[in-house]
């Protein structure tokens, strides 16, 4: 799903009376399989569209999302792993990446 499909299903979800909140790729050194700007919508029910890294991040970021929706706080997730973790987490050669979570009013 495109990021603007991603923004068009937070915006439907929030006109339906739910909470939401969005995650967006802030930053990322070495392999990343998406680019800076990649964003993951979650609903309070937590329902998610779009993605930030796959693996076990966007579980992660899912779980973080519905916090954020919960305390109403923004915050920013970092992940790395060394190259031998890689494969494991998502992250195909290592890397590092910052996700953004943030609850949308």
């Amino acid at each position: 799903m495109d990021d603007e499909k991603v923004l068009d299903q937070a915006v439907a979800w929030r006109a339906s009376g739910k909470n939401v909140a969005i995650a967006t790729v802030i930053q990322t050194w070495g392999s990343s399989p998406r680019p800076v700007g990649s964003q993951l919508v979650v609903s309070d029910d937590g329902t998610f569209v779009g993605s930030v890294s796959g693996g076990c991040i966007e579980g992660a970021v899912v779980h973080e999302a519905l916090e954020a929706i919960k305390t109403r706080a923004p915050k920013i997730l970092e992940f790395g792993v060394t190259n031998q973790q890689a494969w494991a987490v998502g992250l195909a050669c290592g890397g590092k990446i910052n996700v953004r979570v943030e609850p949308l009013d």
